[in-house]
This record gives C-alpha cells, sequence and structure tokens, in this order.
C-alpha cells in the first residue's frame, strides 16, 4: 500500500519502520530533517513536505500536540484527493479530532483518530494497543495496517473524538497511579522504609502489573532519564483531560493536583525529563525526602 507519514519522533519512527518491514511504500517526512535517514536507507522516500506526504492512498501522522497538528496536518490533509484516509495518531483532544473529521469530510477525506498505548520500544516491537474510532468501512480498510503495527486495535465507535477521550481517560489512570505511588512512597519513606520495597510488594500483590511494577522502579530509583515520555508531554495530557471533562461537567480534583505537581516540575527546568519520576517524585519532594 502507498502511505505517507508526518511526524518522525521516538514513537513515530518506530511505527514508520514497522510499516516500511511489512512491504508499504513509504513517503515520510518530518519538520527535522535528521529522522529521516534511517528510514530512507531502509527504502522509504522523502517527501518534499507535508503535502507531498499526503499524496497517498492512507496518511499516518503523529505529532506533539493540537498546535502541531493545526500548523502542519490541517492544511497538508485539506490538500489531499478525495478519499484518502488520514489516520491521526496523535494524543490531541476530543474539540480537534471533531474538527479534522468535519472539515477533512467535507474535503472528500476519511478520518481517522487512532492514538496508541506504549511507549517507542512497543512501537518497534509492533505490540501496541491501538485506540481507534472512525467510519467502520474506513477502520477495516486500515486494519491491516493496524495489525503490523499493534497487538491490538481497540475500537471505540463512530465519532473520532472518542478515541481521543479514551487515550486522555488512560494516561489520567496511569497518572493517578503515580501519584499515588509518589504519596505513599513519602509515607514509607518516612518511617525507613525503602521505596523499592514497597513497590516490590505493591506489584507482587494488590497491583501485579506493568505500571506499578516499572514506574515504581522509576520513583524508587529517580530515574529522570532516559525520558521515555518527558514531563511536559504528560503536563500537555493532563490538561487536555481537565479541559475534556470541564466540557461535560465532569470534576476531575486528581487531575488538578497532578497538574499542579507537573508545573512545579517544569518550574524547577524538569520538562524534558521523565514524566514519571517528574510526577512520582514531587510528593517526596514536598515531604522534604
Amino acid at each position: 500500500m502507498d502511505i505517507g507519514f508526518i511526524g518522525l519522533g521516538n514513537m513515530g519512527s518506530a511505527i514508520a519502520a514497522r510499516l516500511l518491514g511489512a512491504g508499504h511504500r513509504l513517503r515520510v517526512w518530518n519538520r527535522s530533517p535528521q529522522p529521516l535517514e534511517p528510514l530512507i536507507a531502509a527504502g522509504a522516500v522523502a517527501a518534499g513536505s507535508a503535502r507531498e506526504a499526503c499524496a497517498a492512498e492512507v496518511v499516518f501522522s503523529i505529532l506533539s500536540d493540537d498546535a502541531a497538528v493545526r500548523e502542519v496536518l490541517l492544511p497538508a490533509a485539506l490538500s489531499a484527493a478525495p478519499g484518502t484516509v488520514q489516520v491521526n495518531m496523535a494524543t490531541t483532544s476530543p474539540q480537534l479530532s471533531d474538527e479534522l473529521a468535519a472539515r477533512l469530510g467535507t474535503a472528500g477525506s476519511r478520518y481517522i483518530a487512532a492514538p496508541v498505548l506504549g511507549r517507542p520500544d512497543v512501537a518497534a516491537a509492533g505490540k501496541l494497543n491501538i485506540l481507534a474510532a472512525g467510519a467502520p468501512a474506513d477502520l477495516d480498510r486500515v486494519q491491516g495496517l493496524f495489525d503490523v503495527i499493534g497487538q491490538k486495535t481497540w475500537r471505540f465507535g463512530e465519532r473520532a473524538a472518542q478515541a481521543n477521550v479514551v487515550k486522555l481517560a488512560m494516561n489520567f489512570m496511569l497518572a493517578a497511579a503515580i501519584e499515588s505511588m509518589g504519596e505513599a512512597a513519602a509515607l514509607a519513606s518516612g518511617y525507613a522504609i525503602e521505596p523499592a520495597k514497597l513497590f516490590e510488594l505493591v506489584s507482587q500483590t494488590f497491583f501485579p502489573g506493568m505500571v506499578y511494577q516499572g514506574y515504581g522502579r522509576v520513583i524508587a530509583e529517580s530515574r529522570y532519564e532516559p525520558a521515555g515520555f518527558k514531563a511536559r508531554l504528560g503536563l500537555k495530557d493532563v490538561r487536555l483531560a481537565l479541559a475534556a471533562a470541564e466540557a461535560v461537567n465532569a470534576p476531575l480534583p486528581f487531575a488538578s493536583l497532578m497538574r499542579d505537581s507537573l508545573l512545579e516540575g517544569l518550574a524547577r527546568g524538569e520538562g524534558e525529563r521523565e514524566f514519571g519520576a517528574v510526577l512520582g517524585r514531587a510528593p517526596l519532594r514536598r515531604a522534604g525526602r
């Protein structure tokens, strides 16, 4: 299949490499040229612009935030030929997703929101969970591509914004878990209990799984680097969750606390550091530990 790909950060590069490795024709574009080089060496074609990348049967994009999507993707996607399927994998606001679906639909394109769960190493292994929403026929058309990059596609309806809301809800729950771990570590450390021992117990009893095990180590070891997911992006997602909740009169008091913890981290110059460490260590810092 002829595929365009816009946005080659760590996640985008890993997803694009999976598609290329599956034998698809890929034309790639990124605002900075360096990430293009490994993909071009592997057989991808460099597009001269985002508009040129959109001259494909299916276009994947994964940009950092709403502003980047408006600036880069929207004008290029509006120029695409009728029938082009635009698959936006970015974590964006549901309001922007509704707007994209409406405007691209009027221009004759098809729009799918497909944010993902997983980090770049998970994407490289083809093990992402894909949260997808759009017309069933459009989803069926790209399901084979989703199968290349993900272990499961979760469909959440025809309104594209629904997939974005699910992603924000998942990120909110993840952040809430990290906040609770940080507060529990502050409590335990006040009684000379090592956070690492506490999280070993937690991950093998009440809360087994990757969140408490993985982020427990990040918090206990103050593992700020490497940043698999940057604190500034975590703050962006918490803010999006708060805005989406306000639109439907759903109070999220935990989200307000986590926003402030992350804002504190950014004020301390930690915006490029690991999200889990910045958020999870904040309660320890507040407790003087």
